[in-house]
């Protein structure tokens, strides 16, 4: 039987430096029946240049006219799938080259329509630790504990309907899979490490705290909860973001 198409969606914006490492691992994947549907968000560096001299015909580049941010260009990256599956790829990550075969066998033994797996956290490609993910995610299991790294997830489209980000600039990503959840759909773990999440260490501590204002704003403002439900997720959120970035130390 034919192997299901996979559509990877990457949005870049000024990533010359690690956008070709991040396509490659998409392309060197022992499953093979992909494409990587490419949306840049108007860089001026030279980004969508590398991508298109690669010349290969499994990647379709589309370029937004203005910076919109990446809720916009994963939507963008939405509307021009023809795969059954939907995959996303931030254009600074890497993929093991195993990940799509290991998490399509998952998702077809399970008949599951939301996957997403462990993954190596690197910050300043040197300090790595493993976060390690639960089996299944319900809607306010993800309030409490926003485990779930875009660059590990699958959606079949067959199962879940209206994947769209909210136009967020950041935690667009929790946003959307809480709208899934939402809908009484389950998110499945695969608890093997299978995608590298990398960070630049000068943006670590910005990106602490500008996470946590706008998980407070997601709770309130995008989910509607009231303060002392919010205050009480938050509680959890902020303690599972701790564990994320000091447990399973290399």
């Amino acid at each position: 039987m034919k192997e299901a198409l996979v559509s990877v969606i990457i949005p870049t914006y000024n990533s010359e430096a690690t956008v070709l490492t991040s396509i490659h691992s998409v392309l060197n994947q022992t499953y093979q029946h992909l494409e990587i549907i490419l949306v840049d968000d108007c860089s001026n560096d030279g980004t969508v240049a590398l991508v298109k001299n690669l010349k290969n015909t499994r990647i379709r580049v589309y370029e937004l006219s203005k910076n919109s941010g990446a809720a916009t260009a994963r939507n963008k990256g939405l509307e021009e799938v023809r795969g059954r599956f939907i995959a996303f790829l931030d254009s600074d990550d890497v993929w093991h080259p195993k990940k799509l075969a290991l998490q399509m066998a998952f998702m077809k033994n399970k008949q599951i329509g939301f996957s997403f797996t462990s993954y190596e956290r690197i910050v300043d490609h040197k300090n790595k630790n493993v976060v390690q993910v639960p089996s299944r995610m319900a809607y306010h299991d993800l309030l409490k504990n926003t485990i779930i790294n875009c660059s590990t997830v699958i959606i079949d489209r067959q199962i879940v309907s209206e994947v769209r980000m909210p136009d967020l600039r950041t935690r667009q990503d929790t946003a959307t899979w809480l709208s899934i959840l939402k809908r009484g759909n389950h998110a499945y773990g695969l608890n093997i490490v299978l995608a590298e999440y990398n960070i630049r260490k000068d943006s670590l501590s910005a990106e602490k705290g500008k996470m946590a204002v706008q998980t407070w704003k997601m709770y309130r403002t995008q989910e509607k909860l009231s303060y002392w439900y919010a205050a009480f997720c938050f509680s959890f959120y902020a303690y599972n973001a701790i564990r994320k970035r000091v447990t399973n130390k290399r």
